[in-house]
């Protein structure tokens, strides 16, 4: 049996690849959070790779709180940057895979068009640029390597659904910015790209996003309209939200990912975001 190391594995996207492979015979996760292996520690990180000898890394840990990490900037390099690098040099030398996940806050967002895997990066802020410095440290350190970036992340745990549909049970109205436009993304999606691309040899950069694009007012609308939800949305600009709320991080405007390399060298797909939120907001 194949042994696999995740890591925030309590996150929304370990969550998802714990449930995805549930029932596979042939794999054994063995999770970690923080408590059973700080990343951050290379000590500790090889002691634990070199004890456990897994077939493969899957890194869903990561400071992804965007607007702490501008004033815990050290703790966002540790955590998206050097735990990243512990765990490809663990890899590397035990003969693992390793698939990192990334973000589309590598990029400015001031462009309109989907961004590709070859497009440059330029990130706004600290977790921006703590996630490139960890895809950079993966390229240099890992020798088998995938790295996956994602955006507008959803599943089981805190996020952006879950806030709206608890702020809709107290407000006839909320106010979404909708000027920012990017895609959705449903961990469970995000998981099963990780399970078809990590047996293969496909190795490098992939953007990994659901399908189509929208603002967050627009995906706010179509939450409470799956949810039977009469709370109106009013849009807003960046601009007016961060008038309220002015420790807000810089957020790229135009963030939509290209699934590009996906479909040059794979015939795997992304649902659609309208099905894949329908989807989470059916079983929740």
């Amino acid at each position: 049996m194949k042994k696999i190391i995740v890591t925030g594995c309590r996150g929304q996207l370990g969550t998802a690849v714990n449930k995805l492979y549930d029932k596979n015979r042939e794999i054994e996760l063995v999770n970690t959070d923080v408590g059973e292996l700080d990343i951050t520690d290379i000590d500790k990180v090889m002691t634990f790779v070199r004890e456990i000898k897994p077939y493969a890394i899957i890194n869903c840990a990561a400071h992804t709180n965007v607007n702490a990490c501008e004033s815990d900037v050290d703790n966002a390099y540790r955590i998206n940057a050097v735990g990243p690098r512990n765990l490809s040099i663990a890899a590397t030398e035990i003969g693992a895979k390793l698939m990192q996940i990334s973000t589309d806050y590598v990029f400015a967002g001031n462009g309109s068009r989907p961004y590709v895997e070859f497009d440059a990066t330029s990130p706004l802020g600290v977790y921006g640029a703590s996630k490139l410095a960890g895809e950079n440290f993966v390229r240099e350190f890992a020798k088998d390597y995938f790295i996956i970036r994602t955006a507008w992340l959803y599943g089981e745990g805190k996020n952006f659904v879950k806030t709206m549909l608890r702020l809709s049970e107290t407000n006839d109205k909320v106010r979404v910015v909708n000027d920012q436009i990017g895609t959705p993304t449903s961990a469970d999606e995000l998981a099963k790209a990780v399970a078809y691309l990590l047996p293969t040899d496909n190795y490098g950069i992939f953007h990994g996003t659901c399908e189509g694009s929208c603002s967050w007012a627009d995906f706010t609308e179509e939450i409470f309209r799956l949810a039977g939800k009469k709370t109106a949305v009013e849009g807003i600009t960046t601009q007016e939200y961060e008038k309220d709320n002015p420790a807000s991080a810089p957020r790229p405007a135009y963030s939509v990912l290209d699934n590009y390399m996906l479909r040059l060298t794979t015939d795997f797909k992304f649902a659609d975001w309208q099905d894949a939120i329908a989807a989470y907001i059916k079983n929740a």
